[in-house]
């Protein structure tokens, strides 16, 4: 099960992350750096995946490169003819997230080691412009969600079996307890009680039929590290009975875990 997530904007970004920001302290200042240059990971808890995304914006740009720690270039982009001219400013990718039965997390972190990668660029006028970001492999212990007191279901894929997704009533309040700790066996569990969550974030999806045309709706809620539940709003729960979910926990290096789940309302009688 794969929860669709809007891909950030540039101004929610730089509102929520550039207090996290580590950029390279030694940098003249006269030297360009990005508003937002964050290289991190996203464990998929209930599917049980791993994938490395990145998110850059600052001023137009016609190359990007990212480095590790070892100063190996992982990634290259390049404009051309009239993008190149035109420039780009904020950057989002996310890699492919195959399921741990074909790449296990300690292969997965083994391919990207924690340490000082670097983003370079070159603007339109031809300076250079380049933060550095802190890679951690200290992923959350991941959210356990319910829906109204009903425990997250397991299954939530009505055409195998075990489907169990809880029927509820009512005020639909999805919680979750604090998440204090690192994931308990994954990445970096070393220091388990050192982690600083920055948000969360509620993604809830409704399948649609329009027209005779499959249409998703998504709401998407990020909420302060001192908000733990939140109420899904009477107009979005009217549009069917059968929703999905994930709750997703944030670490101040942008690392983050998800938990995906279901819920079914109670029909009217």
């Amino acid at each position: 099960m794969k929860i669709r997530k809007s891909i950030l904007s540039a101004s929610v970004a730089a509102a929520l992350a550039l207090p996290f920001a580590v950029v390279a302290e030694d940098h003249d200042e006269d030297e360009l750096e990005f508003d937002d240059a964050f290289v991190f990971f996203e464990l998929n808890n209930t599917d049980g995946d791993l994938g490395i995304h990145a998110l850059i914006d600052g001023e137009p740009w016609k190359r990007l490169t990212i480095e590790d720690q070892n100063e190996r270039t992982i990634l290259k982009v390049k404009t051309r003819s009239r993008l190149r001219r035109q420039g780009l400013t904020e950057f989002f990718f996310e890699s492919a997230e195959p399921p741990f039965t074909e790449l296990t997390p300690e292969e997965f972190f083994a391919r990207f080691p924690e340490g000082t990668y670097e983003i370079e660029g070159v603007t339109l006028e031809g300076e250079e412009i380049e933060s550095e970001t802190e890679i951690t492999h200290a992923m959350p212990a991941p959210p356990d969600p319910t829906v109204n007191g009903e425990e997250a279901a397991m299954q939530c894929d009505d055409e195998l079996p075990g489907y169990d997704a809880p029927t509820v009533s009512g005020d639909v309040v999805i919680a979750w307890d604090p998440v204090t700790m690192t994931h308990p066996w994954l990445g970096d569990p070393q220091n388990s009680d050192d982690i600083t969550i920055v948000n969360y974030e509620v993604v809830v999806e409704a399948e649609l039929e329009l027209d005779g045309e499959e249409f998703v709706s998504v709401l998407s809620v990020r909420l302060p590290p001192g908000v733990t539940e939140m109420t899904v709003p009477e107009e979005f729960l009217e549009q069917t009975d059968t929703f999905k979910y994930e709750v997703l926990a944030r670490e101040e290096s942008w690392n983050q875990t998800a938990t995906e789940s279901c819920f079914l309302l109670e029909e009217d009688e």
